[in-house]
């Protein structure tokens, strides 16, 4: 195939060795890139519209989390089956199937005028949400076999998947506020049509290993099971009767069995879901346990960060969304030109520590924002912090996460790196938003105002957030290798070829 800029796909000759070569590859990482662009959006360009959603559909508190929980467990739950069917079935087809699912779920989204309608169309979102991100990044791994060109485009990817959810919380405040809640479901139906028709357009056709070896469904809805039974039992029954509760440790023992059942099924199934043996792989055992910590600390800085602007100080849903514009723009600005460079300089190890401190330092710096804040003193130095250290972590992360993965298992690591970010988020933002509305509670009770008594909630939410990032940044340095930013692309490079 000779290196022209004649888009693949569009004579119906690609086949599974078929690779997109030249200006073509850039074409193709940025319709992928648009896919998960929209995924992404969807995770916290609802929070700016939460309180509208709760007053138009009379949601109450505990309700309402659903909206966004709903998303998150299947999402999560489904992301490593994802994977493996993209392995097994072409990568392709399930990106698109994915897509199809998602634009018809935001349509039954936007359109719901029940509290029920909402909640089931956001769990189809999630399912559509995990059939076209579990495949993106193992898809771009395998457009872009030279080490330096991988680099660059995993550091776009990152920076799509990390930034995204700083421009969802801008778009979601633009279109709540200039028209109502329902356009934040109704944007994605132009842009899901467009990314399918381009999908087949520039992104060539892969055979997959057929579907006869097997996509452990057991293993699948023990997992996801898992999930929606842990993350409920943090926000009902922890919520509502205590962590100490005979309910709370019914609930969680059941979510444990389920889990350690899942772990039993890997073992013994003839085709796992989650073979255990690339987690026998050193770096991507750490990388995952590091995406779990850090995005359940991130995760919840842009769910409560949100609450502590709309609630405390009285910001509107685009101000919101404009106050965190600068997360966006320091990290598409690092993830995008610089931090491939710093890297390869220094190392995909050290780059990831240091990115992680930053992190840490913003939540600690929003430890301190009072019931009174400025923006310009408590709010932008810790978008700034956090855009910095997302700029340099996340590329870092998602290169480490795929570092010696073999053909084969390409789709299950990739599914593997989101449905981690994805368990981080679910399970953070639940511990999170629960530990701020008791602690919330308590100072209310002793007579503290309710702004007041909101900001210390929020303080004792963002403290504990930067204790698991900081607790990432032990995982990094006690279990990844260091070896050069080349070595490291170079191992999944060979792979790939």
């Amino acid at each position: 195939m000779q290196d022209t800029t004649e888009l693949p796909g569009l004579s119906g000759s690609a086949t599974r060795q078929d690779t997109p070569t030249g200006r073509s590859r850039w074409v193709a990482l940025v319709v992928l890139c648009a896919g998960m662009l929209m995924i992404v959006l969807d995770v916290t360009i609802v929070n700016v519209a939460l309180p509208s959603i709760q007053a138009d559909l009379r949601f109450s508190q505990a309700g309402l989390a659903w909206v966004v929980n709903a998303y998150l467990i299947a999402f999560g739950g489904l992301l490593l089956l994802a994977g493996r069917l993209g392995d097994l079935a072409g990568r392709r087809n399930v990106f698109l199937t994915g897509l199809g699912v998602f634009t018809a779920a935001s349509l039954m989204c936007g359109l719901a005028q029940a509290q029920w309608m909402l909640i089931g169309a956001r769990f189809l979102q999630g399912i559509g949400g995990a059939f076209t991100s579990a495949v993106i990044l193992s898809m771009i791994v395998t457009l872009f076999p030279e080490p330096r060109e991988m680099a660059k485009a995993i550091g776009v990817y990152a920076f799509v998947a990390s930034a995204g959810g700083a421009v969802g919380l801008l778009a979601g405040g633009i279109l709540t506020q200039a028209i109502n809640w329902h356009w934040i479901f109704y944007v994605n139906l132009p842009v899901g049509a467009v990314t399918a028709v381009l999908t087949v357009l520039v992104i060539p056709r892969d055979q997959g290993t057929g579907l006869r070896a097997g996509a452990d469904i057991a293993g699948a809805l023990l997992i996801t099971s898992a999930m929606m039974l842990t993350v409920f039992t943090i926000v009902k029954p922890a919520a509502e009767d205590g962590w100490t509760a005979g309910t709370t440790l019914a609930f969680g023992g059941v979510s444990i069995a389920l889990l350690a059942g899942f772990i039993l099924r890997q073992q013994t199934a003839r085709n796992p879901l989650m073979p255990l043996r690339v987690l026998a792989i050193r770096n991507i055992a750490g990388a995952n346990l590091i995406q779990i910590l850090s995005v359940a600390g991130m995760f919840g800085m842009f769910f409560l960060g949100s609450l502590y602007l709309r609630l405390v100080l009285g910001y509107s849903p685009l101000r919101i969304g404009l106050a965190f514009l600068p997360v966006t723009i320091t990290m598409g600005t690092l993830s995008v030109r610089y931090t491939e460079r710093i890297s390869a300089r220094f190392g995909q190890r050290a780059v990831l520590i240091a990115g992680l401190a930053l992190i840490t330092a913003a939540l600690v710096l929003f430890t301190q924002a009072p019931a009174g804040g400025g923006y310009a003193s408590h709010i932008l130095p810790v978008t700034i912090l956090m855009g910095t250290g997302a700029g340099l972590a996340f590329p870092a992360l998602m290169t480490v996460a795929m570092t010696g993965v073999t053909p084969a298992d390409a789709g299950l690591a990739s599914g593997l790196v989101n449905a981690t970010a994805q368990v981080g988020g679910a399970i953070g933002l639940a511990v999170l938003a629960t530990v701020s509305a008791g602690h919330t509670s308590t100072l209310a009770a002793r007579g503290q105002s309710l702004p007041v008594a909101l900001t210390g909630g929020y303080h004792l939410a963002f403290w504990i957030a930067a204790g698991l990032v900081a607790a990432a940044i032990a995982v990094a340095a006690g279990t990844l290798r260091a070896p050069s930013a080349g070595r490291e692309l170079s191992g999944t490079a060979a792979a790939d070829a």
